[in-house]
């Protein structure tokens, strides 16, 4: 039996919430530990956490976003109009992501450098994220009369190929010609003449949202709205193949590409963290639907409904002026502390902001309301 709409809208909350502690703890240690805890173990385990919450924002704003076309498109929207309605819904991120970045360049007046005003954050990737498979759905749907699984089959194409490109855009191919402010939303490159691994460029970073747009229109379809379950068990099988074939590729001593960095620009890494995510989402489904998550209040799904909010506060009160610990100068102990403190923060700015919903706020909530439609 197909699960209701709550139910799913439930599942991708707590993944985003879930993407918000993650975010969290490779925040807050990363600000904050200082000495031989930046050289432990768990200080290497947690920044390898760092590796999934980004993955996550962008997989389920694909997810996201194929369902919010999906309502389009029942609607009887022309093509057209679905690409316009989504794109400008796109553009309005990429501008929120600008406005992070002033917002940041002031608060640290004084001390940052006015290069971070182009810093290509995560926020400037979900929007333009969001106005690249606009126009994907746009020439998809066009072509094939609205055929969800060939929009599906294309995003996965697109995903993959963007992952596979990557590697030579950073080297080989990179557009050094374009001025660094552009380029940098290519490769990272920002002002420092080399790729940076700590932005958020469209190469590799918005194969996850063009993935997850593939997910999200293959769940639309009729055999998987008939048995939802079986649909996520399925998925997260297939997430554990996918992991088994990249990790298969990255062991063979035949390389494709002459600079080959696991790590930042690997197609194969690309691969195990779409494979996690396809895990990561069955285990959430069942979770929220049969298991605690769906007992009753969810920390975790209250803090996905607003994840903007709490990634945009948080940012301040861990690496901004107005950071809670002195930075670089803890220890394991105290930094968690520090974690904890944020964490219970914005959790209670999570359920205000949820009570004191006011319409002003409410298109920076647009793909949640209308998937929940």
């Amino acid at each position: 039996m197909a699960a209701p709409a709550q139910s799913r809208l439930v599942y991708i909350d707590w993944m985003r919430g879930l993407a918000c502690v993650l975010m969290f703890q490779t925040h807050c240690y990363d600000s904050w530990l200082g000495g031989n805890a930046r050289k432990s173990k768990f200080f290497m385990w947690s920044q390898l956490g760092g590796t999934l919450p980004a993955p996550l924002f962008l997989f389920l704003a694909g997810i996201s976003f194929a369902l919010v076309i999906d309502k389009l498109c029942q609607k009887g929207l022309p093509p057209g109009q679905v690409a316009s309605t989504t794109l400008r819904r796109g553009a309005e991120i990429f501008g929120l992501g600008l406005l992070f970045r002033l917002q940041e360049f002031v608060i640290a007046w004084g001390w940052a450098p006015w290069s971070d005003l182009f810093r290509v954050d995560i926020l400037n990737t979900i929007g333009i994220s969001m106005m690249l498979m606009a126009g994907l759905s746009w020439l998809v749907l066009t072509v094939t009369s609205r055929k969800l699984v060939l929009v599906a089959g294309s995003a996965a194409a697109t995903g993959l190929a963007i992952a596979l490109l990557t590697p030579l855009m950073w080297t080989a191919w990179r557009p050094d010609w374009l001025p660094w402010p552009i380029e940098s939303y290519v490769n990272g490159v920002h002002n420092l003449g080399q790729p940076q691994p700590w932005l958020f460029p469209i190469f590799p970073w918005t194969g996850f949202a063009f993935m997850g747009l593939a997910v999200g229109f293959l769940f639309r379809s009729g055999w998987a709205k008939k048995s939802s379950a079986s649909t996520f068990l399925m998925a997260g099988i297939v997430g554990l193949a996918v992991i088994y074939v990249a990790r298969w590729f990255d062991h063979r001593p035949q390389q494709l590409y002459a600079v080959y960095d696991f790590w930042h620009t690997s197609p194969n890494f690309f691969l195990i963290r779409v494979g996690l995510l396809l895990m990561i989402m069955t285990g959430a489904y069942f979770w929220c639907r049969r298991g605690p998550g769906a007992w009753g209040f969810s920390p975790l799904a209250q803090m996905g409904q607003t994840s903007l909010l709490v990634y945009w506060v948080h940012i301040e009160f861990v690496y901004g002026r107005f950071s809670i610990l002195a930075k670089r100068a803890q220890d394991i102990a105290t930094a968690s502390f520090g974690l904890l403190a944020v964490f219970l923060a914005m959790l209670f700015l999570s359920i205000m902001r949820t009570k004191l919903k006011g319409r002003r706020f409410e298109k920076l909530f647009w793909l949640r309301r209308a998937a929940g439609a």
